[in-house]
């Protein structure tokens, strides 16, 4: 993972593109400050990014009510682990490469929160030690912890709401279309599950 010093040191595209500065390079910390503690106890939404042993990656969104995601102190978050399609993608990256990526979200606000750190899988016993409760909105049969992630934060930081912006993430007129009208066809059999590539 590349650290905060790192990310801001001379590089091949620094020098082709310029540097950062004020406080796109200040905003950059190794821990989580008070604002970026209070928009994770307020995310109900985030995507884990990991990568295996050779670098090949995953990007898995988790969500529940906010504040799903404990924060423990400004170094340490505690990740609940939903049951879910059992297929454990990222807990398997992070059997062999800690390094781990989160990116929160807040519906409505443009902002965003990153923090990277190291993983280390906990027990669902560790999580009731931490008094990490259920918290979805929506429950059926399968909702249960399995396991959690307990994470080291080694970088976090606030990040401009340009993309947001760019994409209309929140637009509700937009929201309301794909609602009323959705741009994608119904997914069937035919088009994703028993689908093959083209020879």
């Amino acid at each position: 993972m590349t650290t905060t010093e790192e990310s801001v040191a001379a590089n091949r595209f620094s020098e082709e593109f310029g540097s950062p500065s004020g406080r796109a390079v200040t905003k950059l910390k190794g821990h989580m400050p008070p604002w970026v503690q209070e928009f994770v106890r307020n995310a109900p939404f985030a995507v884990m990014a990991t990568t295996d042993a050779d670098g090949n990656c995953d990007a898995s969104p988790k969500g529940g009510k906010p504040g799903f995601v404990k924060v423990l102190d400004d170094k340490h978050l505690l990740f609940p682990d939903v049951a879910g399609n059992k297929l454990f993608q990222s807990y398997l990256n992070v059997d062999a490469n800690p390094h781990i990526g989160l990116i929160f979200f807040i519906p409505g606000m443009n902002d965003t929160v990153r923090v990277n750190g190291k993983a280390t899988i906990v027990t669902k016993e560790e999580l009731e030690r931490q008094n990490i409760e259920l918290s979805l909105y929506e429950l059926d049969d399968n909702s249960k912890h399995l396991q959690g992630m307990l994470i080291e934060v080694e970088e976090a930081y606030s990040h401009c709401p340009r993309a947001l912006k760019f994409s209309k993430l929140w637009d509700t007129e937009e929201i309301s279309k794909n609602a009323q009208n959705s741009p994608l066809p119904i997914r069937t059999d035919e088009n994703y599950f028993d689908h093959s590539p083209a020879s």
